[in-house]
């Protein structure tokens, strides 16, 4: 197996390819966040969270700047229709790229007051968009424009793009940060960062089960993570989940077994699983976007 693969559990072994190993694609961002994956033209997208870029990167053109500024997007995702649909802490908004490359506002708000500062996302297969809403705009000055917090707390939101509803599914999480459903969709997975500014506080991943198709219940501690605290996270097809780390990427079995860790150099802060046939690992770390091939799909 590869050096910088440390395997705790025979599970992980079905995984990974003997011959893969970890690459650096591209250097050049502040803090690297939230890439997605573009099968149309194999292409990768993410956030320069920190120096208020969107950036892209081809095998045929490199790395490009998509946008800038880029009023600190963080967590990005695709739509149905394959539009981007991306969290702007300095909005404190989730945003969408039509298809003739305007950005639109899709809700910046709940209860008639403002959200905090949406950080990461996933798109349901029913279409909705289920989103985490933590602080770190208003708190941390190279992630937004600052202001006031608005909100009682940092909840998880589901926001229909049709209806234009949005609720709170999940108040009692201190910093929700990444989020992942379960293949099936009966689970979702919510990263605790808390402790990353908080004595008091958490790094952990909490496991939620979905209640018809928008409710959540039965919330509980899934894994504790370290060292550092949990960030993006992704499912593959059998259930396992992928959480970025401090010193690496980590893999968990969905009855909570860490099954090992891909090392990697640099702060791990988001992937995205891509490539053809979505068997890429795509991680944002550091200053950097590293990839790794898997034998193993990822769900979205």
């Amino acid at each position: 197996m590869p050096e910088a693969i440390s395997i705790y559990d025979d599970r992980l072994k079905p995984l990974l390819r003997p011959d893969a190993s970890l690459q650096k694609v591209v250097s050049g961002a502040v803090w690297s966040e939230g890439p997605v994956y573009f099968h149309e033209d194999d292409s990768v997208v993410w956030s320069d969270a920190h120096g208020n870029r969107l950036l892209r990167w081809s095998p045929r053109e490199g790395m490009s700047v998509l946008r800038d500024p880029s009023d600190y997007q963080s967590g990005n995702y695709r739509d149905h229709e394959g539009r981007l649909v991306s969290c702007s802490s300095g909005l404190r908004a989730i945003v969408r790229r039509e298809h003739g490359g305007e950005w639109q506002v899709l809700v910046d708000r709940y209860r008639g007051k403002r959200l905090n500062s949406p950080n990461d996302l996933v798109v349901k297969s029913d279409g909705t968009i289920w989103f985490t809403d933590p602080p770190y705009g208003l708190t941390q000055p190279n992630q937004g424009y600052g202001g006031e917090q608005e909100q009682p707390g940092c909840f998880v939101y589901r926001f229909d793009p049709v209806t234009g509803a949005i609720d709170a599914v999940v108040t009692d999480m201190l910093r929700p940060n990444g989020l992942a459903f379960s293949p099936d969709e009966r689970i979702l997975y919510v990263s605790d960062s808390s402790a990353f500014n908080m004595p008091q506080g958490y790094h952990h991943i909490s496991a939620y089960d979905v209640v018809g198709d928008r409710d959540l219940d039965n919330g509980r501690v899934f894994a504790v993570i370290e060292p550092g605290e949990p960030d993006g996270l992704r499912t593959d097809e059998h259930g396992n989940i992928f959480t970025t780390s401090k010193d690496s990427v980590q893999v968990y079995a969905p009855d909570g077994t860490r099954l090992g860790k891909i090392l990697v150099p640099e702060t791990c802060a988001n992937l995205t699983f891509g490539g053809k046939k979505r068997d890429r690992l795509w991680i944002a770390a550091g200053t950097s976007l590293y990839a790794i091939d898997l034998n193993t799909r990822g769900v979205q």
